[in-house]
């Protein structure tokens, strides 16, 4: 009869062990965790671009709570003063003879986010599988 050779399992149940500990991180938290960060990094983005004349317009940026439907993790970054629509996306003069154009601080802030999204959700899951692997 043919002998095989010896097997070495230790390696083997460290894997299975590792494996473990990465199932037990809490996903939810993990995805809610990222959301926020995006939406902190997003918030960021879009304050530093808000022009400044009283100081209002750049003060009334804020984070929402986070949200999950259907399958999607959702977070609101919004301004709650009254004008910052206005100047977000344009208007007319106050003599409705021309147009005062959009500063876009959110859209130009959320293209510039969504170049780098990918980057830092890597980056964190890069950490998590690290922290499970190699304690």
């Amino acid at each position: 009869m043919a002998k095989w050779g010896n097997v070495d399992y230790r390696q083997l149940v460290k894997l299975r062990d590792r494996l473990e500990k990465l199932q037990k991180t809490d996903l939810q938290k993990f995805n809610e965790q990222m959301v926020y960060e995006l939406a902190a990094r997003l918030l960021r983005k879009a304050v530093k671009r808000t022009p400044v004349d009283s100081g209002w317009l750049r003060n009334g940026w804020f984070i929402g709570g986070t949200h999950y439907n259907n399958g999607v993790y959702e977070i609101d970054v919004y301004n709650n003063t009254e004008y910052a629509s206005y100047v977000e996306s344009g208007h007319r003069t106050r003599d409705h003879k021309g147009w005062v154009p959009g500063r876009f601080m959110l859209l130009i802030s959320e293209k510039e986010l969504e170049k780098d999204a990918d980057r830092i959700i890597e980056k964190r899951l890069i950490k998590i599988l690290g922290e499970a692997f190699h304690g």
